[in-house]
């Protein structure tokens, strides 16, 4: 067995309602101010104004920053790094996707280290503890709830930079599968994807470990079960439940063994073409997993297994199955099936 490490470095609050927890732990940890990360769509839907009133009318304050857009900009972050610091918040609530996520993770790096978020591109160079952030994921999704990772488009390079420190994983996530069954089926399937490829490529990477499989089977087991439910009737609340756990222990095993060519590739097309990220991922994964069949050492069957719609093994398995059925998988949610056509 290789030599392996992993920690589960925050608290994770799981349920149907836990977003009224929420007050709570902005008690429990003796903050006074809450900053909320968010974006328009939420805003429209009134979900910004929601969490903003459950914070004020338990008696603590609140400021809100919701200008984060798709594929968030170096420029987008230095203004919500601008506004936090104007606000006099000392925790901040990242309220939405990855994109919310991503931004808040930024401020809080930037808040306590200044600088631009360029100086900490790459591994570990994130020196210390940043803004506390309490993540509530909205989509099913990104896992960036539990990850250790923010991706930032620097429009001057056509270019999604990325910086990794285990200092910016959220202090807190809160799963409420309340909070994702508004999403419209585009995102639903695009996001559900997203979720689903950080498991793959997690459990294919390597550098998985007994750890991360045992995430990443579980993320499979739960996405591949429930993603054509939940896409077709996102009030199912038993199959957005899974989709949020799912995304989650998928977010959790890509963070210790990190992704592939997939994510490798959807990057530059959503900084060059601003190509929705699940979308990318989702058209690039069927030709990443046949050009890596020749190296499978038994997993391609196992994932088959877990997201098959027939929901049963074949005995004559062949790799080419799998990619069969993420093709299949991918149209039926009505994703595009290949790059031209966006």
């Amino acid at each position: 067995m290789n030599e392996f490490t992993f920690s589960i470095p925050q608290n994770i609050v799981c349920g149907t309602g836990t977003i009224n927890k929420l007050p709570e732990i902005i008690s429990n940890c003796g903050y006074t101010k809450a900053f909320i990360i968010s974006g328009q769509v939420l805003t429209r839907l009134g979900v910004v104004a929601q969490v903003s009133a459950l914070i004020t009318t338990s008696g603590f304050d609140c400021a809100v920053f919701n200008n984060v857009e798709v594929n968030p900009s170096i420029k987008t972050v230095d203004a919500a790094t601008e506004a936090y610091k104007k606000s006099g918040a000392d925790c901040i609530i990242a309220l939405g996707g990855g994109s919310p996520m991503d931004v808040a993770k930024a401020v809080g790096v930037l808040a306590v280290y200044g600088g631009s978020i360029t100086d900490y591109e790459g591994a570990e160079k994130v020196p210390g503890k940043i803004v506390p952030i309490i993540a509530i994921p909205t989509t099913a999704g990104t896992g960036s709830e539990v990850t250790a990772f923010t991706v930032i488009t620097d429009h001057s390079r056509n270019y999604k930079l990325t910086v990794f420190s285990y200092n910016i994983i959220p202090e807190y996530a809160l799963l409420d599968s309340e909070l994702i069954i508004s999403l419209p089926m585009s995102v639903a399937a695009a996001t559900g994807i997203d979720a689903l490829v950080h498991a793959i490529e997690a459990y294919l990477s390597t550098a998985a470990s007994l750890f991360s499989d045992a995430m990443a089977e579980k993320a499979m087991e739960l996405i591949g079960g429930s993603i054509r439910t939940f896409c077709a009737n996102r009030k199912n609340i038993t199959a957005a439940e899974n989709m949020l756990m799912g995304s989650t222990f998928a977010g959790i095993a890509f963070a210790w063994a990190r992704l592939g060519n997939v994510h490798a590739m959807a990057h530059p097309l959503s900084g060059f073409f601003d190509i929705p990220h699940g979308v990318a991922n989702a058209i690039l994964l069927p030709v990443v997993l046949e050009y890596n069949s020749i190296a499978d050492k038994g997993k391609y069957k196992k994932i088959y297994d877990y997201i098959n719609s027939k929901n049963y093994s074949e005995k004559n398995f062949t790799t080419d199955m799998l990619v069969d059925e993420i093709r299949a998988l991918t149209e039926s949610l009505g994703i595009p099936k290949n790059l031209s056509s966006i």
